[in-house]
C-alpha cells in the first residue's frame, strides 16, 4: 500500500500529483509498562506471551548465571518495537531468527526494535542471550537473589523473574514455561510442572522441566542444590517433594513428614473449592531461609518445616486456586490472594477440631482496639510499599468470615466455587469479586465492602458488617 502526496498549484489552481511515497508504517511501539499504577515499569504493552523457553547455566562458586531465553508471543497491535523486563547484561537479541537492535533505557527495561514490523495476531519469537551475576543487581530497592555456595532458589513476590530470564513481568500476562537449567554433575534442579528429561555433558547435567498450565511470571522458579526427592500419585495427581540435604537430619525428617501432608490438604481444598487446577503438585524445602514461604505454581517453596506448620502448608496450597489459577488483575488486588489463603487456614482449623471461624473472627476483632494502626490500612488499596502488611492477610481473612456471616454459608460456598471456576486460568479484581458476591447473594453489599476493604477504620460491630 502507498499514499499519494497532493499539492495545490498556485498558477493553475489545479491539484497535481507530484510524487508517490511509500506509506508510513501503521505499526507502533508497545508501551513500556502494562498499566499497573503500583509498578509502572512492570510488564509491557503490544504483545502477549504464549511460552517461555528458559535455558540457563548456573555456577555456584561465582554466582554467575548465563544462557538464553526464547519467548513465543503474539502482537496485540502492529508492532515495531517492544520491551522486556530484565536485569542482567544482554549480549544478543534475535527476532524471528534475525539480529535485532536493542537498548537499555533503564536497568530494568530491555527495549527491542524488530527488524521488520510484527503484524497484529501473527506469532513471533524473540531470543535473548545474556550473562551476569543476579546477586549484584537490584530493582526498586529489592535484591531478591537467594543463594549460597551450595544452593540457589528463585523465589520472591512481586518481583523475581527479571533476575533470571527476560519477561513480560506482570500477572496479567500468564504463559507456559519450559525451564532448562544446567548445573554441575551431582547437583539437582527442581522447577514447576514435571521433569521431562535430564541430559548429560562432561561434568554437567541439564534438568528439563515443563509446566503445561500458564502462570504469572513471579510464580516460575528453579531451585538447585542437593535434595532428597520423594514421589507419588494422589487422587490421580502426581506429586514430587524435595528436601534440602543441607538441613540437619532431624530437620529433613520433619520437613519430609510435613510435605507428605500436601496431598491430603489438596484433597480437602478440592472439597471446599473444586477440582485442583494443575496437573502436578508437591513442595520444596530449602536450607536457605528467606523468612517466608511462596506459592510457586504447582510446587511451593518453604524454609525448614516444623510440626506447627500445617497452617502454612494449607495457606500455600490454597494459593494454587487463589493467586495462581485466579491471579490478581493489578497488584493492589493482593488481598484477594492473601485474604483468601489466610481464610482457608482458619477454615481448615474449624473443620479439623480447632476453633470455629466465628470464634476466630470475634477474637481477632476484639483483640484490636479501634485506635490500633491495624485498622488504618485500606486493604483493597494498600499501596506498593504495604502489599504484604499483616492487615492484608488478617483483615482480608476477617473480611471473608464476616462476608460468610453476612450472606450465609450456602451462598458463601457458592461464591468461592464460582469465583474459582469462572476466573480459572485468568485474573480478577476487587471490583469483580464484589460484583460476583452481590450477584450470588442478591444483597447490596456496598456498605459491607466499604467498611472492610476501603475505610481506614475498624468496622462497626453490626449485622450489616457481618459482626
Amino acid at each position: 500500500m502507498s499514499v499519494v502526496k497532493f499539492v495545490a498549484c498556485a498558477v493553475s489552481g489545479l491539484l497535481l500529483v507530484l510524487s508517490a511515497t511509500p506509506a508510513a508504517s501503521a505499526g507502533e511501539p508497545g508501551s513500556a509498562g502494562i498499566g499497573d499504577s503500583y509498578f509502572p515499569q512492570d510488564g509491557n504493552g503490544g504483545y502477549k506471551v504464549i511460552r517461555y523457553d528458559v535455558n540457563n547455566r548456573y555456577r555456584f562458586a561465582s554466582g554467575k548465571l548465563s544462557g538464553w531465553t526464547r519467548i513465543t508471543a503474539r502482537p496485540t497491535q502492529d508492532l515495531t518495537r517492544f520491551n522486556l523486563d530484565f536485569l542482567l547484561p544482554v549480549t544478543q537479541v534475535k527476532v524471528n531468527g534475525e539480529r535485532a537492535k536493542f537498548s537499555r533505557p533503564t536497568r530494568h527495561e530491555l527495549r527491542i526494535r524488530a527488524p521488520r514490523e510484527l503484524p497484529w495476531g501473527v506469532k513471533f519469537t524473540v531470543k535473548v542471550t545474556y550473562a551476569g551475576t543476579p546477586a549484584k543487581v537490584g530493582y526498586l530497592g529489592e535484591r531478591n537473589w537467594l543463594a549460597s555456595r551450595h544452593e540457589v532458589a528463585t523465589m520472591n513476590e512481586p518481583h523475581i523473574a527479571p533476575w533470571w530470564f527476560p519477561v513480560n513481568d506482570h500477572p496479567q500476562d500468564k504463559a507456559k514455561m519450559r525451564i532448562n537449567i544446567t548445573v554441575p554433575k551431582g547437583r539437582q534442579v527442581i522447577a514447576n510442572g514435571r521433569l521431562v528429561a535430564k541430559t548429560k555433558s562432561p561434568g554437567l547435567r541439564t534438568w528439563r522441566w515443563r509446566a503445561d498450565e500458564p502462570m504469572a511470571p513471579y510464580l516460575a522458579f528453579f531451585a538447585a542444590g542437593d535434595f532428597s526427592l520423594t514421589r507419588g500419585v494422589h487422587a490421580g495427581v502426581p506429586w514430587l517433594n524435595a528436601v534440602s540435604q543441607r538441613l540437619s537430619p532431624g530437620q529433613q525428617r520433619t520437613s519430609r513428614t510435613m510435605l507428605a501432608k500436601t496431598p491430603g490438604v489438596l484433597s480437602w481444598l478440592e472439597s471446599e473449592i473444586g477440582t485442583y487446577p494443575f496437573s502436578t503438585s508437591g513442595g520444596v524445602v530449602l536450607s536457605l531461609d528467606p523468612g517466608f514461604a511462596l506459592e510457586n505454581q504447582t510446587r511451593p517453596l518453604y524454609p525448614s518445616l516444623s510440626t506447627h506448620h500445617v497452617p502454612l502448608i494449607v495457606h500455600e496450597v490454597a494459593h494454587q486456586w487463589f493467586g495462581n489459577d485466579v491471579a490478581v488483575k493489578r497488584w493492589r488486588d493482593i488481598w484477594l490472594n492473601e485474604g483468601f489463603a489466610t481464610y482457608f487456614e482458619v477454615r481448615y482449623a474449624e473443620t479439623h477440631g480447632g476453633s470455629s471461624g466465628e470464634a476466630w473472627l470475634q477474637s481477632s476483632y476484639a483483640a484490636r482496639a479501634a485506635s490500633s494502626p491495624f485498622w488504618q490500612l485500606r486493604i483493597a488499596r494498600p499501596g506498593a510499599g504495604r502489599l504484604f502488611d499483616s492487615a492484608v492477610y488478617l483483615r482480608g481473612a476477617m473480611t471473608m468470615l464476616a462476608l460468610r456471616n453476612r450472606i450465609g454459608e450456602a451462598d458463601f460456598s457458592t461464591l468461592l466455587r464460582t469465583w474459582a471456576a469462572t476466573r480459572a486460568g485468568g485474573n480478577g479484581s476487587t471490583e469483580d469479586f464484589m460484583a460476583l458476591a452481590e450477584s450470588v447473594s442478591g444483597a447490596n453489599l456496598d456498605n459491607f465492602f466499604s467498611a472492610w476493604l476501603f475505610t481506614p477504620a475498624r468496622p462497626a460491630a453490626t449485622p450489616e458488617n457481618g459482626l
